[in-house]
């Protein structure tokens, strides 16, 4: 049974061995691949922002503030898929401001072409656990909190196993196993199989929900239950002791640069 079968939870890591020069590889594999995509897709991208601005208006783009490597928080830039937020107007809900357009663009995995850029900045690479909410870092437990071990991606192990169709644990699970079997075979392989996925259009949102499901937290019993390190709890956030994820539950971020607003969640 390979990495790319197995259920996550079940596998045991394979560390790299010579993880400067993995790093290196892989951020000239993601500059490489990146600008050969951008330049593939830029009569598509262009195609999909006159869409975008035809049908829903301005702004053609959905940034958002998301945390990176060691929790660094970096602008996410996607194209626009839904409508603003209209409690007057009764947009206020994923569903509600789901458009056709947005779910053929989300079915179609074309609103993440922009994240290109993301790449090429070195803030995301092409594959790695996907850049969830900045407000989950306050109530990740510390093995959760791992997959900010490596730069984000655009694709990943979890992307490949179920998408959003995975419960939050089965994400983790999935996310943390990379981190530790991260290798060239493996990105390859991801990426060879995301084709696959975007395909069949499989797995665009979970069950019962127009693009997926909050995240609350993970209680404590839950991870010990799995095997998971045990997390001590206090009423305002999680306690991660000497974890270097600690830093991330300030109640100002830090950023390379300046706090940036966290807007409402796509």
């Amino acid at each position: 049974m390979t990495t790319l079968d197995a259920p996550a939870r079940h596998r045991r890591a394979a560390p790299v061995t010579d993880p400067r020069r993995y790093d290196t590889l892989k951020r000239v594999l993601d500059v490489v691949g990146a600008g050969l995509a951008l330049l593939v897709a830029t009569p598509v991208m262009a195609a999909v922002a006159a869409l975008i601005l035809v049908t829903l208006g301005r702004p053609v783009l959905f940034r958002q503030v998301r945390p990176g490597r060691d929790g660094d928080l970096f602008e996410l830039v996607k194209f626009r898929t839904m409508l603003p937020v209209r409690p007057d107007r009764g947009w206020v809900t994923d569903a509600e401001r789901m458009t056709r357009i947005g779910r053929w663009l989300r079915a179609t995995s074309l609103d993440e072409l922009p994240e290109l850029w993301n790449v090429l900045r070195g803030q995301m690479s092409l594959v790695g656990p996907r850049p969830h909410l900045v407000k989950y870092l306050d109530i990740y437990t510390p093995w959760q909190a791992r997959r900010h071990e490596v730069r984000p991606g655009i694709t990943g192990l979890a992307q490949v196993r179920g998408r959003n169709e995975l419960s939050w644990e089965d994400k983790f699970a999935y996310d943390i196993e990379y981190v530790d079997n991260r290798c060239l075979r493996l990105d390859l392989r991801i990426l060879a199989e995301t084709v696959r996925v975007v395909l069949r259009r499989e797995g665009i949102s979970a069950p019962g929900a127009a693009t997926w499901h909050e995240f609350t937290g993970t209680p404590a019993t839950g991870s010990e239950a799995v095997g998971r390190p045990a997390v001590t709890t206090t009423p305002a956030r999680t306690t991660v002791g000497s974890d270097r994820s600690s830093r991330w539950s300030a109640e100002a971020p830090r950023t390379g640069r300046s706090a940036l607003t966290r807007p409402p969640a796509r």
